[in-house]
């Protein structure tokens, strides 16, 4: 029997009889993991890559993990999320699934020891978007720290992505269109060259405030921009993003 706290609520994912455990007070999971998870599956149009092996840095109650079990045959996903009522949440997720493949470690990345876990064909992250010192503090020091810079950097998550990737190794990475060109300084720093980047705007028409990114280490320097998608149509969800939620028959 799963205990929850008095906050914690168990939410269906729509992804077969995916559940996860979450606090609606803090920081739950929203449409850029659901659209990274895609595109590491190849449902965005990208290319599609068998992977083993799989690191989820800063990996929140797991949803990441949990999506890509359900899209994608991973032998072995490993998450690490430093706060640790997320992590908890994510080992009691873990139950609830019954998913064998999946471990979680409640660790900041900057703890990560050089190939500690081994190395991994793909590693994916949804960092936080605001730089460091840039945010505005509120009352949940939960949702601040999922999405500001507190330890971790940009850089950092790169870097650490760089390490434990093997060579031609793949990083999925979800943020905001104004990092794109820190976001491929770093990558080429560490030896990561962009190989996909696919925005996505609101509705068409409108201007892209997600963008999906992924490298390959010691790859070739060679971008596939892919077509943008959009969230909605009118005031209902995009068609295409239904059929990422698998809403469609």
């Amino acid at each position: 029997m799963i205990e929850l706290s008095k906050d914690e609520r168990i939410d269906d994912t729509g992804f077969a009889d995916i559940r996860v455990i979450q606090d609606p007070k803090e920081f739950c999971y929203g449409i850029d993991a659901v659209l990274l998870s895609a595109f590491v599956a190849g449902e965005t149009g990208t290319k599609s890559y068998k992977l083993n092996r799989v690191m989820d840095l800063g990996t929140g109650t797991g949803i990441i993990p949990f999506i890509l079990s359900h899209k994608m045959k991973i032998s072995h996903i490993l998450g690490i999320e430093k706060q640790k009522a997320s992590f908890e949440r994510a080992i009691k997720g873990l139950e609830l699934n019954h998913i064998e493949t999946i471990e979680f470690h409640n660790l900041d990345i900057l703890q990560i020891k050089d190939n500690a876990f081994g190395k991994f064909d793909a590693v994916t992250c949804n960092p936080p978007y605001k730089k460091k010192d840039s945010g505005i503090k509120n009352n949940s020091e939960a949702k601040f720290i999922a999405r500001n810079e507190t330890s971790a950097t940009l850089e950092d998550f790169i870097r650490i992505a760089a390490e434990n990737l093997k060579n031609r190794g793949h990083l999925y990475m979800v943020h905001r269109p104004s990092r794109l060109s820190n976001i491929i300084y770093f990558m080429k720093s560490n030896n990561i060259e962009p190989s996909e980047l696919q925005f996505v705007s609101p509705r068409q028409g409108e201007a892209p405030n997600i963008m999906l990114i992924h490298g390959i280490k010691g790859g070739k320097n060679d971008v596939n921009v892919l077509k943008e998608l959009h969230v909605y149509e009118g005031e209902c969800y995009d068609k295409e993003i239904l059929r990422i939620y698998e809403r469609l028959d």
